[in-house]
């Protein structure tokens, strides 16, 4: 991954819960914090922690999504595995998510977090891609599904799997240095 500028003034807000993707998650925490990014950990809770869905990996919330203000990020990224399907459930992380896409901010997706753009109903007229077993998910809420790693449209990045995690990163990178395409 490249990093074309310092990135010590770009707040990224992650969001977790329980059952997160053990594969992607840990992966883009690492590479988005080795840019010098200031990355929060946003869960239903602050200071907990949260496992995998296959119980390889933990991370640690920072702050709890009720305390999360979208004037104090400028990105939200949802995680992939079971945890998009608990966040949606979740009033304050929904919230979140759907201010930071009415504020025009970027949300970056992986593997299932589109979920959360169905949620929010952004993804009408948009292009997407995602996890395949949620690809009829994003048709039905009136997104174009398409199998690429990353698909940026507008302020809404997706991307599909684990193995995608630092082409999404790279993106992430570029429009929090250089603005958002689409």
């Amino acid at each position: 991954m490249t990093n074309p500028a310092p990135l010590s003034e770009k707040r990224a807000a992650i969001l977790v819960e329980e059952d997160f993707e053990d594969r992607e998650l840990p992966q883009l925490l690492e590479l988005l914090r080795a840019t010098g990014m200031i990355v929060t950990v946003v869960g239903p809770l602050a200071d907990t922690d949260y496992r995998g869905k296959r119980l390889e990996a933990i991370v640690r919330s920072d702050l709890a999504a009720g305390k999360a203000r979208i004037g104090d990020f400028d990105i939200v990224v949802v995680p992939g595995g079971y945890a998009p399907d608990r966040i949606r459930m979740r009033h304050a992380m929904v919230d979140l998510v759907r201010d930071a896409l009415e504020s025009g901010k970027p949300v970056a997706t992986i593997d299932r977090g589109a979920q959360l753009l169905i949620t929010c109903n952004a993804l009408r007229g948009r292009t997407a891609t995602c996890w395949p077993s949620i690809a009829i998910d994003v048709k039905n809420a009136g997104g174009k599904y398409v199998d690429r790693p990353v698909v940026e449209d507008g302020p809404v990045i997706t991307a599909r799997k684990w193995d995608d995690v630092p082409a999404l990163a790279d993106v992430i990178v570029r429009v929090l240095t250089n603005g958002a395409r689409g």
